[in-house]
């Protein structure tokens, strides 16, 4: 029996749904139930009928499937998969940066720990970070947390000046700005396309900034035939298939040559899919009083998206 097969009598014997993010390996996208951005993987765990969801992704999403959904098994493939904005958070460091500032109002990147969510007024992904920010009330000081990149966006984006938390994603802090001029000469027809989380000195140069699911579709949608990617290339995969005739130019980071990666995310592989539905582990377990905590903020998020 091959891979798919075993993977679909497995779905079948467990009642499972396979969730997974653009930045996963081409071949778990292909076996994805829902493949999408962090908001629409968020609505899919919580509209799920499935007894078991298999998230293809870091810990930080497959917490939120559980957030979302306390009686359901949640798998993360590896349970390695970690995520620099999620994992270098000190929440007793973040309790005091809050508590620090008068009438605070956290809006947290999603990317985040639960335990972080349950210090959280409202959760946003890159999605819908500016719409959640134009909800935040107008006379609280307006704190955004972990990525500071994507705070500084939103800041520049919408005028505001919330208060940002020191973090960021390691992929797209790496971007080559020499590279990517480079890039920029050698294809002067194209278009720059990039993620928020990226510093403001790459956004400067890019044509379009918005989340995966809106890059794919301002690239499907685009009478361009080249554009530079700046996010990671993962991405690459479903621009492909929705685009094949259109060319994409990865940018290399300052400390790569070639395609710059989210090793995390690449841990998840097909035979770990396979164990993790053969095993039912490694299972995503959290703490009601947090999960319950935690909840708050994200179901704010998601009444105010529309999902």
């Amino acid at each position: 029996m091959n891979q798919q097969n075993r993977i679909k009598e497995l779905k079948e014997k467990r009642n499972a749904v396979i969730l997974a993010h653009y930045y996963t390996l081409p071949e778990i996208q292909d076996i994805a139930d829902y493949l999408g951005d962090s908001l629409f993987l968020a609505q899919k765990a919580k509209e799920t009928n499935a007894d078991v969801i298999v998230f293809c992704g870091v810990n930080f999403m497959a917490e939120t499937a559980k957030i979302l959904n306390p009686t359901k098994t949640v798998l993360l493939p590896d349970d390695t998969a970690g995520c620099s904005l999620a994992d270098f958070v000190d929440v007793n460091d973040f309790w005091k940066w809050k508590n620090s500032f008068e009438n605070p109002y956290l809006i947290s990147y999603i990317n985040c720990s639960t335990a972080v969510k349950t210090i959280s007024d409202v959760i946003c992904t890159s999605a819908n970070v500016l719409k959640i920010a134009n909800f935040a009330p107008k006379n609280a000081t307006i704190l955004f947390a972990p990525d500071e990149n994507l705070g500084n966006w939103v800041n520049k984006t919408l005028g505001l000046q919330m208060k940002t938390w020191k973090g960021d994603c390691c992929v797209h802090t790496d971007f080559s700005e020499n590279h990517l001029k480079e890039c920029i000469q050698n294809e002067p027809d194209a278009e720059v396309v990039a993620h928020p989380e990226c510093p403001e000195n790459i956004l400067n140069y890019a044509n379009f900034i918005g989340s995966t699911t809106a890059i794919i579709n301002y690239i499907k949608n685009s009478k361009k035939n080249i554009f530079i990617i700046l996010t990671e290339t993962g991405i690459f995969h479903q621009l492909k298939k929705n685009s094949p005739n259109k060319i994409f130019v990865p940018v290399n980071g300052v400390n790569t040559v070639g395609e710059n990666i989210c090793h995390n995310m690449k841990k998840n592989t097909i035979d770990k899919v396979i164990s993790a539905l053969e095993n039912l582990q490694p299972e995503i377990i959290i703490d009601e009083k947090m999960r319950l905590a935690a909840l708050k903020p994200l179901e704010k998020m998601l009444a105010l998206s529309g999902g």
